[in-house]
Parts: C-alpha cells; structure tokens; sequence
C-alpha cells in the first residue's frame, strides 16, 4: 500500500481533527485494533491504526509504533489532551462515523501490501560515547502512563539511532512502564546508550511475578477490568517485550518487585 491520507479521508467521509496541512502524507499499511499491546507487537512503522479506543494510550501507542495517523471511529472526537499529544509528535488524527468492518471494507479497495520491517542501525560507530538517563514511575498513575518511554524516545531519535531500533526500544519500554503502571507500586528506570548497545533496565517495587515462565506466554494475563477497558491487559506485554528485544531478562521476587533488564545491540553502519 501506498496511498496518501487525503485518499483515505475521502473514503472514509472522516472529518481532520489533527494535520490538516499533512494530508499529502503517504500511508504503507492499516492496523485495525483496539487493543494497545497488538498495535504495539504488530502494528508497522508507517501505518495508520484505526480503533474505536479514545484515550491518550491510542496516541502513545501509535507514537511508540511510529504510526503516522490514527482514525478514530464511530465518530468519536478525542479530547484535547489527545489532540495536544497528537499535534507535538507529528501524528495525524481523523474520526470517521463508519465502524471498524466498514472502514476496512472501504480501505482494502487499495490492494496493498506490507512494507517488510528491520533491526537498527546508528550512523557513526567509532568510540564507545555513553549517555545515561533515569526516570521515575508511579504505579496506578494511568494519566501519565508512557511519559517516561515518550521521554526515552525523543532521547534516542535526537541522539540519531535509526528509527527502526528506536521503535523497538520504545514499544518495549512502553510496555514495561505499563505494566507498572498496572501492577506495581513505583518504580526507577535506567537507560545506558552507547555506539554498540542500548540498555533499558526498569526495578519496580510490587507485588512481583509467581511464575515469570507462565507470564511469558502470549495470553496469560492477571489484568483487571479497568485494565482491560484502556485496551491492555491482553497479556502480550512480556511476550512483545522479548520480541522486540536483542536481550531480554526478568527476576521477580513475590512481596517485593520485578527486575526487567532490556539489550538492543546497534548494528554498525552499512550492516544489515
């Protein structure tokens, strides 16, 4: 697929909440989902996610994707803090009254097809120039879930790391801040980038994992409705985790917390 928003507007009847001088912009695919950790695990660096889940998580998540606009359906209107998100990360947000079968009915006339997605490269090599950051997370505090991955994001795309490497870091470290966010009580995260690797490591203080083998099964959740009704708690988190990751580790002891230590290995320039 390759075809430009304005194409896709049209078809859709969909009214431009965000980017209204953007609509030239071209999109490679369409993910339909309102689930936030399947648009994370599967959702493709230049798309455009449709979803019918109105909350700043839809904007993270398609921010942490790379996805390039979001259609909102059954014609809701998201609200400003959305839109505000939308308008500083460059993302374009529509709303259309069609429902999700319906807009894709319209959309697939398109025939495209899947652009194939890759592992990073940084320009450079040379020295092993270090940057370190850390950051905080409060459990429970949903209004500001995925600041802190938002934060390392921005840092390591003005660093110059290549962008597919970035949006494996980002939807990684997205999904761990969430599931502190939902499971923990608070918790410091440490990121160290260098010429050769990148490391995010994230202690939290909880309740822990009883059985980190059975959390690592794509499914096995332990979400609440809440947690569910915001389009997580899928139980995809780890398991997306480890895809996206070069190494991934977990040590979790029960009354007291969860150890998640993330590599992503940067390939010189010119490897593939």
């Amino acid at each position: 697929m390759n075809v430009e928003i304005k194409e896709i507007c049209k078809a859709l009847e969909a009214e431009v909440i965000v980017g209204a001088d953007s609509l030239d912009t071209r999109i490679t695919t369409i993910y339909a989902s309102d689930l936030m950790s399947d648009v994370l695990a599967y959702g493709q660096s230049g798309a455009m996610l449709l979803t019918g889940l109105n909350t700043i998580q839809a904007a993270i998540s398609s921010y942490m994707a790379e996805i390039k606009a979001i259609v909102f359906l059954r014609g809701k209107i998201p609200a400003g803090d959305i839109r505000k998100f939308a308008a500083a990360k460059g993302i374009i947000i529509l709303s259309t009254k069609a429902d999700m079968y319906e807009a894709c009915i319209k959309i697939a006339r398109t025939n495209g097809h899947l652009l194939p997605s890759g592992k990073g490269v940084m320009p450079g090599g040379g020295e092993d120039n270090v940057t370190r950051h850390e950051f905080s997370i409060d459990g429970r505090d949903f209004a500001s879930a995925g600041l802190v991955s938002t934060q390392i994001k921005s840092i390591l795309k003005k660093i110059g790391y290549d962008l597919q490497l970035v949006r494996r870091i980002a939807i990684s470290t997205y999904e761990a801040e969430m599931n502190v966010v939902m499971h923990a009580e608070r918790a410091k995260v440490y990121l160290t980038a260098s010429d050769k690797e990148i490391t995010v490591v994230i202690d939290d203080e909880g309740k822990g994992i009883p059985d980190v083998d059975k959390a690592m099964e794509p499914g096995y959740s332990t979400a609440t409705e809440e947690q569910r009704a915001m389009g997580f708690g899928a139980g995809m988190g780890l398991p997306n985790i480890k895809k996206n990751t070069d190494d991934f580790n977990v040590t979790s002891v029960v009354g007291k917390g969860t150890r998640l230590e993330m590599k992503f290995f940067v390939k010189p320039e010119g490897e593939k």
